[in-house]
């Protein structure tokens, strides 16, 4: 794709046909990490205006209302800043996203009260690509590559090989309608998307809101996410492939409603040798009457782990994932007896301890081959749904998206 590098006179042209004060100063805490040895020229957007094309400088997003227009990149060496009150509305005529690139860092710190907000001019789901970031850990993709080419029609390699790489930090961040399919249905954005993201980034209190495709998904690396809550989302609220190894998750949420796939999609791209993520507190609810994207399929279980997927979940409280048109639902569904053979019976899948309620096949695992033997489990009345900060960042249109916690 044709990069449009903005030289710092363009920028301030968009600006001012938008009618944004634009301040330009110098300033050694922009890039987010404190003096570089010699301060940094960068732009302040105060209050109005667009953000579009490729940051030449970093930039500073006061308080405010802005637009997003097309995909706006920030690329290396290069930090875009984003203060608590900004809401920015994707412009879904012209293909928009944001994408941090690798090298490149977004801080965007946002509050419960007052948090940064991306939507969309059209308000429907799957208006626009959201919100992805590339890093530089490492990855195993298929056949054990270290590097491979994204799917998000952006064409970009990532993997890399610091496990502690920075990429910014989101805190009380929502993405809305964000994450589709493009094309054929090959290629695809998820509400948000983190590549190759290392252990270094801050990924805390972030809401993905009625995306078509993924509410969150991790292709590698080792960053982890605490207080996730994925709503409404089409395809799965939880996805992760190329042996993605965060372990330091904890308090997930995920509401599916109309339509929805698994609660969590779970791969390692073939690769037996893998790191099994941790998360800590998981809670996972279908609304009645939700259905998978497409009619009789078999994704409308809980938990799926395929492809030598991994993960080990502690608490975790699961409603509602009842049998529809005429297949299973399961709290935990193996694909594969690789799978079973490899992760599963060597303690690299784990979900435990449950409290499985109001679904069909209590207390039983699926598999969509013959098992070497099932497993059962008895469910644990002690574990509760995740708890979670109630806020405006997590309200849309006056609703509480965490009313089904309490």
């Amino acid at each position: 794709m044709k990069k449009n590098i903005l030289s710092l006179l363009s920028l301030a042209v968009i600006l001012s046909v938008t009618s944004c004060t634009v301040e330009i100063r110098e300033d050694a805490d922009m890039n987010g990490g404190g003096s570089t040895g010699g301060e940094t020229t960068g732009a302040v957007l105060d209050g109005t205006g667009t953000l579009t094309g490729t940051l030449s400088k970093n930039t500073l997003v006061k308080k405010g209302n802005y637009s997003l227009e097309g995909i706006v990149k920030v690329p290396e060496g290069i930090t875009l800043t984003i203060e608590a009150g900004a809401t920015f509305t994707a412009k879904t005529s012209v293909g928009s996203s944001l994408v941090v690139l690798q090298g490149g860092k977004i801080m965007a710190a946002g509050t419960a009260s007052e948090p940064v907000v991306f939507t969309s001019d059209n308000k429907k789901p799957g208006d626009w690509g959201g919100v992805t970031l590339y890093g530089n850990a490492p990855i195993k993709a298929i056949n054990g590559a270290s590097k491979a080419l994204s799917e998000d029609g952006n064409n970009v390699y990532y993997g890399g090989d610091n496990p502690n790489d920075n990429s910014g930090s989101l805190q009380f961040v929502r993405v809305e309608y964000g994450g589709k399919k493009i094309g054929d249905g090959t290629s695809e954005t998820n509400s948000m998307t983190f590549y190759a993201v290392g252990a270094g980034t801050v990924l805390e209190n972030l809401v993905s809101y009625k995306g078509t495709d993924d509410g969150y998904e991790f292709f590698g690396g080792t960053v982890s996410g605490k207080n996730l809550v994925s709503y409404g989302n089409y395809d799965d609220a939880f996805d992760w492939q190329d042996s993605w190894s965060g372990q330091n998750n904890s308090n997930w949420f995920a509401y599916q409603t109309a339509v929805g796939n698994f609660g969590m999609e779970i791969e390692s791209s073939g690769n037996a040798d893998n790191t099994a993520p941790k998360v800590n507190g998981v809670t996972l609810i279908r609304a009645a009457g939700t259905k998978p994207e497409t009619a009789g399929s078999i994704e409308i279980s809980a938990i799926q782990f395929k492809k030598h997927g991994s993960g080990i979940f502690s608490n975790v409280y699961i409603d509602g994932y009842k049998n529809t048109d005429g297949k299973e639902a399961f709290a935990v569904l193996i694909q594969d007896a690789a799978t079973e053979t490899e992760q599963v019976n060597k303690g690299k899948v784990v979900v435990s301890p449950v409290n499985h309620v109001n679904s069909d096949n209590l207390n039983i695992w699926g598999y969509a081959y013959a098992p070497n033997g099932g497993k059962t489990f008895t469910s644990d009345a002690a574990v509760k749904k995740v708890a979670l900060t109630p806020g405006n960042w997590a309200t849309v249109n006056g609703v509480d998206l965490l009313a089904a916690l309490k």
